[in-house]
Parts: structure tokens; C-alpha cells; sequence
């Protein structure tokens, strides 16, 4: 299957999913090329930003996974390549 390059930008509400969030990244971690994460205090969130080289199968598994974590929005960009 040929491989795309996403982002999947993930917005964490509510601090005690934070654990589960990174086991699915570290799960998904051959397909991540870096990831760049936020605190943002003021608003009582974290904002991580993933970018993906990894088949469409695995990026949506990845982000269906992490919207289904209570307290965490998640949403994919894949670029035309």
C-alpha cells in the first residue's frame, strides 16, 4: 500500500488521557516522522501536532483510535502527493 504524509493534530481536554494518547503513539511509532506538543495552560489543554509517512489504513486507524478516547479531539490532514 503506498504510504501518505498526514498530520494529525490532537487536542487533549482532559489531563488523565494523556497516558492513552502517547500508548497509541507509541504504538503507531514506525509511521511517525516527529511531533511537536503544546501545553496550553491558560485554556487547560495540550495540543500535539503528528506527522505521519504512513499508509491511509494506519493514519485512520490512528486517528479513530484517538477520537474515541474521552476528553480527546483528533483530526487528519493528508497531503496530495
Amino acid at each position: 500500500m503506498d504510504s501518505r504524509v498526514s498530520v494529525i493534530s490532537i487536542i487533549i481536554k482532559d489531563e488523565e488521557a494523556a497516558g492513552a494518547v502517547n500508548d497509541l503513539l507509541h504504538e503507531f511509532r514506525q509511521y511517525i516522522v516527529g511531533r511537536m506538543g503544546i501545553p496550553y495552560r491558560q485554556r487547560e489543554v495540550s495540543i500535539i501536532s503528528v506527522v505521519l509517512d504512513a499508509p491511509g489504513d494506519a493514519t485512520s486507524s490512528l486517528s479513530g483510535k484517538l477520537g474515541m478516547i474521552a476528553g480527546v479531539s483528533a483530526k487528519t490532514l493528508t497531503a496530495k502527493m
